[in-house]
């Protein structure tokens, strides 16, 4: 894992990023600017466990894709996952609040993963862990309002304009914010090729 001072806050934006491209390094640096982030660990997964990994490019050259487009020093490309043995989130965000108790963390997503979110393991144990932002994306601005993380935790949805102490929230706590969108997708960019 990166290393983080005490008192930090640290934004984990994970993904495949089968290829990373210009749409995640926008959601990274809106989240960076709203969220008032010392840091971003920009976390490449051994795979998601939703998808097929079958155009799935190896590790290694997600990582280095990730640092060329990555120009910020505050973004830490990491592929700490690999490493733990972790394919879960919900494990992975447990092992990182183990680990770095002085930090504090906020679960940064893509809205246009706000509608599965309820099919990952244990989503409302990652809900429950730290702070969540989801950053809005191309076709899924309004889906927030539909998606099954939204209605059950709706109690605990943060203004927008309060995104800079959304850190000192206690989870469940998460919120929306609207932003600039990128129509890139790693989808259409893998069947393009």
């Amino acid at each position: 894992m990166p290393h983080a001072e005490r008192g930090m806050v640290v934004g984990l934006f994970g993904g495949s990023f089968n290829p990373p491209h210009r749409g995640h390094a926008l959601v990274a640096e809106i989240a960076i600017r709203r969220l008032g982030l010392d840091q971003l660990w920009w976390m490449v997964t051994p795979g998601n466990p939703l998808k097929s990994h079958n155009h799935l490019a190896p590790l290694a050259e997600r990582i280095a894709l990730s640092e060329q487009i990555l120009h910020d020093p505050r973004i830490k490309v990491t592929a700490f996952e690999q490493t733990l043995g972790m394919s879960y989130t919900a494990n992975t965000l447990a092992q990182v609040k183990a680990r770095n108790s002085h930090v504090h963390f906020i679960w940064i997503m893509g809205a246009d993963s706000l509608n599965t979110f309820h099919r990952w393991q244990k989503w409302q144990d990652i809900a429950r862990t730290f702070p969540i932002a989801v950053i809005d994306r191309p076709g899924s601005t309004l889906s927030y309002l539909s998606a099954k993380m939204a209605k059950t935790f709706h109690y605990a949805r943060v203004d927008e304009d309060d995104a800079r102490v959304l850190w000192k929230k206690r989870a469940p706590a998460w919120t929306f914010i609207h932003g600039p969108r990128s129509p890139l997708s790693s989808t259409a960019l893998r069947a393009a090729q």
